[in-house]
């Protein structure tokens, strides 16, 4: 399907005759593999279902594709809506289309199940030291101990490891919205990942896939996260419980929130205020009774 071919004469709009493939590329140009990745799956599967040219896309096929998505979970559908709005606030600012039809639709707010998402500090323990594959429980250290993100870690190279004076490894995280970080490796997880390392080069990744080929990708570490944890019981998390974890648990042991919101790479501080609304100190309900 040619979404644009058909939308307008080229001599209107310079974009007119590019194929969809092409916009879908421009959109998304920039953002990471794992995201371009989903959000092309959502913007195919929505124009597959609208049929018909972006130009003639009007508010009641939006609204026709989100009633098609009740067996949705509320989160998932507000990021399928945030994606094809994406998608139209982009075509509509290069001229394809005349109105922002996505403009109008509003976005779910589906209930914040964070608090359902964070593992007991007692949970993350066992779940680390029941792994007996030494490559996959650094992996769960790292994900626990410094919060990265998935892609963060399948992407990390020996290169951005360096040593500390003070014992203490570090981390160059290149991260979500291209910004890079520093983060600090606690002494002893420091030298079991060199311990791994061996003679690898700077180049080379500091997690192989178990062919020893290359990178980790992003859905073998949620394999790894998966098999550890129904392992020992747990509901198969994915690898961002860790991170939620590693939030909670060091706001719970006096971190200071700024700090927390830095090491995770949070674009604000409110974001990491999540996790303290996720569990309060105090309540209004303990004053009563």
């Amino acid at each position: 399907m040619n979404a644009l071919a058909v939308a307008q004469p080229p001599e209107i709009n310079q974009y007119a005759n590019k194929s969809i493939d092409v916009l879908l590329n421009m959109w998304l140009h920039s953002k990471s593999q794992s995201t371009q990745d989903s959000y092309k799956r959502t913007a195919i599967k929505f124009l597959a279902f609208v049929n018909k040219p972006l130009i003639n896309i009007g508010l009641d096929d939006i609204q026709q594709w989100i009633d098609s998505l009740p067996s949705a979970s509320d989160n998932t559908r507000k990021t399928y809506i945030n994606i094809v709005k994406s998608l139209l606030t982009f075509t509509h600012k290069l001229g394809i289309t005349q109105y922002n039809v996505g403009k109008v639709v509003k976005t779910p707010k589906p209930k914040d199940a964070l608090t359902e998402r964070i593992l007991t500090e007692q949970e993350i323990t066992i779940l680390i030291h029941s792994e007996t594959n030494q490559r996959n429980k650094l992996i769960l250290k790292m994900l626990y101990y410094c919060g990265l993100r998935a892609t963060e870690l399948s992407s990390l190279r020996w290169g951005d490891l360096s040593e500390r004076g003070d014992g203490n490894g570090q981390a160059t995280i290149y991260g979500k919205g291209s910004k890079t970080r520093v983060v600090i490796i606690p002494g002893n997880l420091y030298k079991e990942l060199q311990e791994l390392r061996g003679d690898a080069g700077k180049a080379e990744p500091v997690f192989r896939s178990r062919q020893g080929t290359g990178f980790l990708t992003r859905a073998m570490i949620w394999e790894i996260v998966k098999k550890a944890s129904l392992r020992i019981g747990l509901p198969a998390p994915s690898p961002h419980w860790l991170r939620h974890g590693h939030a909670s648990h060091s706001l719970d042991r006096g971190a200071p929130i700024h700090l927390v919101s830095q090491s995770l790479g949070h674009a604000s501080v409110a974001t990491t205020s999540r996790y303290l609304h996720a569990k309060p100190s105090d309540c209004s309900s303990l004053y009563l009774g």
